[in-house]
């Protein structure tokens, strides 16, 4: 892991290139957004998808958990596509989940897609919570009542890495207090940091951070519009 870290309301944060977001003075690994078993939900009506979504992302999350070994895993809400989801993890899947959450504090944060379905497998959840001063929650409020981190947008940014190459990447969306993490899940998707919603939900177009194996990239909105 690159030594490098973000602050944010004046606590130091690790952006994981994988999309997660390590918070050591709290011992704590954020996720947003698995959607675990999209991929049969979708299979359901008639998509034939891969199956595997799941096992993908939990393999990501395992590798990241067992790289800053931290005491409390909390996911930020849709962690499943549909609240059934749960029950139709393939064997592998949920024995690995059930291995992340036998081994860190768990903490169910509730979503639109999921609710609290996640404590049929274990944890526990809530519709939002407290930690030094930050707010975490599913998705971003207006007013925010403080400082907070939450998902539920999939925030994602076009980046230039050549003349005339462009591609786009999963990244972190951050604006004065509000922190959105990106979406985790294999088949989740992204909104583009410039879309509307975003400086409807956060006052303004936020930051983009995208965090690669050397260091972090932070994309600010003002350079963003310049370049379009």
């Amino acid at each position: 892991m690159a030594d490098v870290s973000l602050s944010f309301s004046g606590q130091d944060f690790v952006p994981l290139p994988c999309g997660a977001l390590f918070w050591p003075g709290e011992q704590t690994l954020l996720v947003a957004d698995l959607h675990l078993e999209k991929g049969s939900a979708f299979a359901r009506q008639g998509w034939l998808l891969p199956p595997y979504d799941s096992l993908e992302s939990l393999r990501r999350l395992a590798a990241a958990a067992a790289q800053v070994r931290p005491r409390h895993i909390v996911a930020l809400g849709d962690s499943f596509h549909d609240s059934n989801g749960p029950s139709r993890l393939l064997p592998e899947a949920l024995d690995l989940l059930l291995r992340l959450l036998r081994a860190h504090d768990w903490l169910w944060v509730t979503g639109n897609h999921d609710g609290d379905s996640g404590v049929e497998i274990g944890g526990r959840a809530v519709a939002e919570v407290e930690m030094a001063g930050i707010w975490l929650r599913h998705e971003a409020q207006t007013p925010s009542g403080g400082p907070e981190i939450s998902g539920h947008f999939h925030p994602k940014v076009a980046m230039e890495l050549r003349a005339g190459v462009r591609v786009s990447r999963r990244c972190f969306a951050m604006a004065a207090e509000r922190l959105v993490l990106p979406a985790y899940g294999a088949y989740a998707g992204g909104l583009s940091v410039d879309d509307p919603a975003f400086a409807v939900a956060l006052g303004c177009i936020p930051d983009a951070v995208v965090p690669l194996a050397g260091g972090i990239v932070r994309i600010p909105a003002a350079k963003r519009r310049n370049a379009a």
